[in-house]
């Protein structure tokens, strides 16, 4: 996963939040020992949230500025604005928050499961080789939904739940998981899954972010619906009859892109 600029001055903030209401509630105590009355303007201080912020977008150090041996350092950077390619790299960076001393190898390479999401060549020379990396120009980041409405779902369509399920009926069952949590088992999971991929192209569920990996082998079916997944674009390619012969290619033609540019309906 990736965290992106969003979460993380969210958690700022909350950190920053936090300190104010600890200060406030000092206040207050002061007040309740001397017998004073309670003045919520001098209780909230703020300037609190704001240096917060300034300090971490100014330094780079994400945190507060008493823990700044404790906090991520480089967060904030300043843009590179040398020409169009440097900036569009630059906004795609992505850096592993490991030590650059150390001489691990594992860290530095890509992994199977990068495969057409991390670039395999744009990577700085030197320690921070491989470390920093660069996501693929077509990648995107899932902004992330909640996942009740697909257990919903689920459960119309013949799930049952965990709280339900006798594992001696039917031990040949196959487990649903929705970002990580076991939610119940279905007894037919070929027709579910492709129930589920159906509905994921469809314009009118809304759910094209949605993640679905079927592990026939462990007899498990994994749905993720969170933020922070890398995600990449992909042609469909579906069986049709009347595509036959051309079984196995893209049914998008370089016609139909002309008669889009022409402004043309396509049959």
């Amino acid at each position: 996963s990736v965290r992106l600029a969003g979460p993380l001055l969210c958690q700022l903030f909350r950190t920053m939040y936090k300190k104010m209401k600890s200060d406030v509630l000092k206040h207050l105590q002061k007040c309740v020992e001397t017998n004073r009355e309670f003045n919520s303007l001098l209780a909230i201080k703020t300037s609190t949230i704001t240096n917060g912020l300034k300090y971490a977008l100014a330094t780079g150090n994400w945190g507060e500025q008493k823990k700044a041996a404790s906090s991520k350092a480089g967060v904030s950077q300043v843009l590179n604005r040398y020409t169009f390619a440097s900036t569009l790299s630059h906004l795609r960076r992505t850096n592993t928050p490991i030590g650059r001393d150390g001489k691990i190898a594992k860290p530095r390479q890509l992994h199977n499961t990068h495969w057409g999401l991390v670039c395999p060549a744009e990577t700085p020379e030197g320690q921070a080789c491989g470390l920093v990396k660069n996501l693929s120009l077509m990648c995107y980041v899932s902004i992330g939904s909640p996942g009740e409405p697909i257990i919903d779902y689920l459960t119309m369509r013949g799930m049952e739940l965990l709280e339900e399920f006798d594992p001696h009926s039917a031990q040949d069952a196959t487990k649903i998981f929705v970002n990580g949590v076991w939610v119940g088992v279905h007894r037919d999971p070929t027709r579910l899954h492709n129930n589920l991929r159906t509905i994921r192209g469809d314009p009118n569920y809304l759910i094209e972010e949605v993640s679905i990996i079927r592990d026939i082998r462990e007899r498990e079916l994994r749905i993720l619906t969170d933020a922070w997944r890398v995600m990449r674009p992909l042609f469909v390619v579906e069986y049709r009859p009347e595509y036959a012969e051309r079984k196995g290619e893209l049914v998008l033609r370089r016609e139909h892109l002309q008669k889009l540019a022409s402004d043309k309906e396509i049959q």
